[in-house]
């Protein structure tokens, strides 16, 4: 799936202490085996809704569908639809997701009929004005970020190990960012995000995770608060189904213009 060489993936095949003995050698072993134990789901489809909220407690709601396609040897390719509400039914993101190349990002707008490449530039702006920017939904390769290792701490009833990420690639909107992750199933429970001047900038929890054949573990509720801006967005997945036959033709900027 992802691209590891053979000395990376060590650390993930024996216990972590054995091989990480600074801080950057755990943080990326916490990190591959993160990655490892997520490979070879193949694809999966999910409904989720979005809901929005501005610091005066007002909501807007849009449900969305998610399709994902893992991708040998790069990263994985998703794609965005929006069913509601009516003024963005239609609407479509496509995503193909890579380690330090330059992400891949097309959205097709059906007001205007037509499908826009999102610039590298632009990728830590605001997705569709949620909390979440463009390069939050890409996959999380490896390669796209370096690590250092922080400590262990119990978070929300979960022992947590804490692990900083530094992007690795260009345009980020964001300095650092700072994880909880989950000793025993290797996902997330929190995420701090900083910002390009080192600053607070959101907190991205997770909660409700389930596994999906018997190994892939995903969580059905997200809450990203963007602690600059007083907005929240939560998003609430549902549906869930692996293995469901995605083929690459739904994955190209033509399928964009044909989701309805």
């Amino acid at each position: 799936m992802k691209p590891i060489l053979f000395f990376a993936l060590l650390p993930a095949l024996l216990p972590i202490s054995l091989f990480a003995e600074t801080p950057e050698e755990k943080g990326l072993a916490i990190a591959v085996e993160s990655d490892r134990r997520d490979n070879d789901f193949g694809d999966s489809v999910a409904d989720l809704t979005m809901i929005l909220k501005n610091p005066q407690g007002n909501e807007s709601v849009r449900h969305i569908r998610r399709k994902i396609l893992e991708v040998p040897g790069d990263g994985d390719k998703s794609i965005d639809i929006f069913d509601e509400p009516q003024d963005v039914k239609g609407t479509a993101l496509l995503t193909f997701s890579h380690g330090l190349e330059p992400d891949d990002q097309w959205i097709y707008l059906p007001a205007l009929k037509r499908v826009k490449r999102i610039s590298s530039v632009n990728k830590s702006g605001p997705f569709m004005g949620s909390e979440f920017a463009y390069e939050d939904l890409v996959s999380p390769e490896v390669e796209k970020y370096t690590y250092k290792y922080l400590g262990e701490e119990v978070f929300d009833g979960h022992d947590c190990f804490i692990v900083e990420s530094t992007p690795a690639y260009q345009h980020s909107g964001y300095s650092r960012l700072v994880e909880w992750m989950d000793k025993s199933i290797y996902q997330p429970r929190k995420t701090v995000y900083y910002d390009r001047k080192n600053a607070l900038l959101k907190t991205l929890l997770f909660k409700d995770y389930r596994p999906y054949l018997g190994q892939y573990w995903r969580a059905h509720e997200m809450t990203m608060d963007n602690h600059q801006t007083g907005k929240t967005t939560q998003i609430l997945w549902k549906n869930y189904r692996f293995r469901a036959g995605l083929t690459e033709q739904e994955f190209s900027q033509g399928a964009l213009s044909r989701v309805y």
